[in-house]
Parts: C-alpha cells; sequence; structure tokens
C-alpha cells in the first residue's frame, strides 16, 4: 500500500528572489524615500537637513533631564505609602485611605488613572509577598496595612 499524498493550502512556501535581486515592492520604498528626501532638502531653506539619527540624540538628552527632575521631586506611590504609614504609626489603613492621605500632604497624586487605589493596594501586596519580612508593609486585617 503507497499513501498518497495530499496539497493542502498552508503548504505552499515563498519562492525568494534569486540572484539577490530586490522585489517591486523594495524598488518602490526606496524610490520613495528617494523623493521623500528631495522633498525635505528642497523644504529645507538653510540647506542643512538633519538627519534622523540627529534629532534622536538630542531629544533623549533633553528628556532625561526633564525626567531627572520630576523625579527628584516626585516620589512613587508605594513610598509615599510607607511615609505615611510610617507618620501615622498606631493606625492600620486601607488603600483608599492611604491615598487620600498623600494627596493631602503633597507626598504623590495619581497621574489621572481611574482607580489608583487597587494600584496601590496590587503594588503593596506584591512587596509583601516578594521581599517578605524585609517588606516596608504589614498586612494587619483584610485590606489594611500597616508599616512594618
Amino acid at each position: 500500500m503507497t499513501a498518497k499524498k495530499t496539497k493542502t493550502a498552508g503548504s505552499k512556501k515563498a519562492k525568494a528572489p534569486k540572484g539577490g535581486a530586490s522585489t517591486r515592492k523594495q524598488q518602490a520604498a526606496a524610490e520613495a524615500s528617494a523623493k521623500k528626501l528631495a522633498r525635505l532638502e528642497a523644504s529645507d531653506p538653510a540647506g542643512k537637513t538633519a538627519t534622523q539619527g540627529d534629532h534622536q540624540k538630542a531629544k533623549p538628552a533633553a528628556a532625561k533631564k526633564a525626567k531627572s527632575a520630576k523625579a527628584a521631586k516626585q516620589m512613587s506611590a508605594l513610598d509615599a505609602a510607607a511615609k505615611v504609614l510610617q507618620e501615622e504609626a498606631g493606625e492600620p489603613m486601607n488603600p483608599k485611605t492611604l491615598i487620600e492621605v498623600m494627596a493631602a500632604k503633597g507626598y504623590w497624586t495619581s497621574p489621572g488613572g481611574k482607580t489608583p487605589h487597587a494600584t496601590l493596594f496590587a503594588a503593596i501586596t506584591r512587596e509583601i509577598a516578594v521581599k517578605g519580612k524585609e517588606s516596608r508593609f504589614q498586612k494587619s486585617s483584610r485590606g489594611h496595612f500597616t508599616a512594618a
């Protein structure tokens, strides 16, 4: 008995162009980019066309300075929650009240999220699970945390 070979629709493989010749799509893309470059050079009045690499090098340096200044001023939600719990030492707090106190004292404000308390709860429980006894938080009762 011999088995019959059947053709399936997905078994066909695309053939690569022979001899290293580029495809029509690649040629069209190269022509389009050459035209775009010519338009950019024509529209530049000073005759100084910056390459894409120049723009990419200049933007991150300025962005890093702005981000580092913001990072120095604003602490993370977890850091702010730990600071609030250390100051309010005798009282366990839930994430909603932690968010309210953090905003009132100016430690941290939500960047516009709908449920910052849920995010804070998840972050605190994750820190407790990962760090264990070295965590800054302890779970006192369901949904309430204290400083460790």
